[in-house]
């Protein structure tokens, strides 16, 4: 057997740091560790890279014939990390921003699990990275937080789904870390006040949390205290105040 770990968006931030995690042992004992990646780079004699644009359709299909092509393959996880997001109002974001957005935040981890759910096997374990934007919805980033949410209730119907046979699904929602990822998005002074407000999390804590929750068979991992706490607010507090809220302090 090819014990396989897949991770996407491994060039940098979040998904390199799993990447080295993983590498450590992490996630036990590994054959191959596939990286998919705008930017193929190997880290290690244990990292296949895979130089894929995931929103491009037919980068699944390479993922899929490298499976169907590696003796005995089974892939032990899967954690669909590669993602985007664009500070701003809806309307004047450009078209393909908000296009790409929904392909890569959305439709690439569908068509990733559907590769690699036949490789599948008990105590293979899907992370699928989320975000605490997932929780309630968030002007300014109307397309991502509502991708997140996507991604938070796919991952929990599908843990609920494929339990019985011992293959479970993690949805990891932490806040904004120190990855690159405010720059990319235009954050600007935003970032600034977010880090007055919550501050930002550790990379390499949110990767261990989530791996650990991963290996633990766990639904939902929320690694940083505060944004618990924010989970539970968001169940009772009406959206329009919520947002209202939010609003004001962003």
């Amino acid at each position: 057997m090819t014990s396989i770990a897949i991770v996407t968006g491994a060039s940098s931030g979040l998904g390199r740091e799993i990447v080295r995690q993983l590498e450590g042992g992490a996630f036990g004992r590994l054959d191959q560790i596939w990286t998919l990646s705008r930017q193929a780079e190997k880290t290690s004699r244990l990292v296949r890279p895979f130089a894929l644009d995931l929103t491009d359709a037919d980068s699944f299909d390479v993922l899929g014939d490298a499976l169907s092509r590696t003796p005995d393959a089974r892939v032990a996880l899967l954690v669909n990390n590669a993602g985007f997001g664009t500070f701003g109002d809806f309307a004047d974001m450009p078209a393909r921003d908000n296009a790409d957005m929904v392909r890569l935040l959305m439709l690439a981890p569908v068509e990733l699990t559907y590769r690699a759910l036949p490789y599948m096997a008990a105590g293979s374990r899907i992370l699928n990275v989320a975000s605490v934007a997932a929780f309630m919805p968030q002007s300014g980033l109307a397309t991502y937080s509502a991708a997140k949410r996507f991604v938070l209730d796919f991952s929990r119907a599908l843990d609920a789904e494929l339990g019985d046979v011992d293959i479970h699904v993690t949805a990891l929602c932490p806040k904004f870390m120190r990855t690159g990822f405010l720059d990319h998005a235009g954050a600007g002074d935003v970032a600034a006040r977010m880090a007055r407000l919550t501050g930002f999390e550790d990379v390499g804590r949110v990767a261990a949390r989530g791996l650990r929750a991963a290996r633990e068979g766990r639904a939902l991992c929320i690694p940083s205290a505060d944004m618990r706490v924010l989970y539970v607010a968001t169940k009772v507090l009406p959206y329009p105040l919520a947002l209202a809220v939010e609003r004001e302090l962003l």
